[in-house]
């Protein structure tokens, strides 16, 4: 396994209107490294994010898409999520806060 910082860990925030339904209920949804864990997923929120505390982290692994263009067919890339419990004394995230 690569050697992977708490800073390369997390990606980007998933903006859908599923995952902003998931935030009255303290639960955060982020692209991660594909190599990560749910203790890394875990270790990198808490560090990035002043005052907030991980009860739980549930992963998904998305395989890519099968796209095509004229007679080539390719894929895009593979992708990994994480949804990101809090727990109820945590702060919430702050960039999700002008959502």
């Amino acid at each position: 396994m690569a050697d992977i910082k708490y800073y390369d860990v997390i990606l980007k925030p998933v903006v859908t209107e599923k995952s902003m339904e998931l935030m009255a209920d303290k639960k955060y949804t982020f692209y991660v490294h594909p190599e990560a864990n749910k203790t890394m997923i875990k270790e990198a929120v808490e560090k990035m994010f002043e005052g907030v505390k991980v009860s739980s982290v549930n992963t998904m692994n998305i395989p890519g898409k099968k796209k095509r263009r004229g007679y080539v067919v390719g894929r895009t890339a593979k992708r990994k999520k994480a949804i990101v419990q809090l727990t109820p004394e945590s702060v919430d995230i702050e960039i999700f806060a002008g959502l």
